[in-house]
């Protein structure tokens, strides 16, 4: 495997009556990931209550490719609450949260997860710096999310100017230090990308590509949606002014544990490995053989110069029984 390419890439796609969009959506992440670049991955459609055959059309793509796959949620919708059962199922190093109406370019996942090798935590694409490219953008909600985003800036005073844009790409750790996360609508996008900014991590921006729906209707509704925006940026707007010290207490506690976690799985493994070991090299012998070993080797006697003796080997320890085995597997 390519260097460039270590690290496996997850890509969560939340979908809510695609039927039209999903599959095509698939063929093309998985032609420029898999067939162009050679990037391990894995994708994870998570269908939010769909009322029309978007299920069906994910398992057809099941059938092609082992690495997608599909988490199906009857429970209260809602575009937060599909990306959080998401999140919760990846099993990548990179996680990038990507549209199923095609808006997204496959090339930009590729472009976040090689800028990610290069050693940022996370990468924020953009809409609006020299580079991008904006096709069919609703004129009303192009205004909305200028001024919205230009507010953000102001109040973080950050060079960040898309934020509110889902499509992103993370360090899995850094969802895990990042979260809990709460949000159930659009203003997950916010709470994501507001969380990694006010720890400080790493983050490159990039300019992106977004093409507008050719089929169907957006589940984004502004009006609804002006409160939860503007809860969200409040809540981390105040964290960030009077209790950051916290939050970044919280953040390196999350990392130490998770640290910790690791050392002790690795540990667990290296005694149940030597355990194995063990129990395989008392088993080895073939039923009925005998349990010495050969004549190792001869010496003469005095007496008789061409009688020999054998050198009689050391005793074998008894095999371990089941109780022995299953008390070494209890200390561990």
């Amino acid at each position: 495997m390519h260097r460039l390419n270590s690290m496996k890439l997850s890509i969560v796609i939340p979908a809510y009556n695609e039927e039209q969009n999903i599959g095509l959506c698939l063929t093309e992440l998985r032609k420029a990931v898999r067939d162009e670049h050679q990037i391990p991955y894995e994708i994870i459609v998570v269908n939010d209550n769909s009322s029309d055959d978007t299920e069906r059309m994910v398992r057809d793509q099941m059938e092609l490719d082992a690495s997608v796959r599909i988490v199906n949620r009857t429970m209260l919708g809602g575009f937060g609450r599909a990306i959080r059962s998401g999140l919760e199922a990846v099993a990548g190093d990179v996680v990038v949260i990507c549209m199923a109406d095609l808006s997204d370019d496959p090339q930009d996942v590729v472009a976040y997860y090689r800028k990610i090798n290069e050693g940022y935590d996370c990468v924020f694409g953009s809409r609006f710096i020299p580079g991008s490219r904006v096709e069919k953008y609703p004129v009303v909600k192009l205004f909305v999310n200028r001024i919205v985003n230009t507010c953000i800036r102001v109040l973080f005073w950050t060079r960040f100017n898309d934020l509110t844009n889902a499509f992103k790409a993370y360090r899995t750790s850094v969802i895990r230090d990042c979260g809990p996360f709460r949000s159930s609508h659009f203003n997950i996008t916010l709470e994501l990308s507001l969380s990694a900014l006010i720890r400080n991590y790493n983050i490159a921006q990039i300019p992106i590509s977004w093409y507008g729906r050719a089929w169907g209707a957006s589940n984004l509704r502004i009006g609804e949606m002006g409160r939860r925006y503007l809860c969200t940026v409040l809540m981390f707007y105040f964290q960030r002014i009077l209790i950051r010290d916290d939050v970044v207490a919280e953040q390196l506690a999350k990392q130490y544990h998770w640290r910790d976690h690791q050392d002790d799985i690795e540990n667990r493994l290296s005694r149940l490995e030597s355990v194995l070991a063990a129990v395989n090299e008392e088993f080895a012998t073939p039923a009925g053989a005998s349990t010495q070993t050969p004549v190792a080797s001869r010496k003469r006697s005095l007496k008789n110069p061409h009688a020999v003796e054998p050198i009689v080997p050391p005793p074998r320890e008894p095999a371990p029984t089941g109780h022995t085995i299953a008390a070494q597997l209890e200390a561990m």
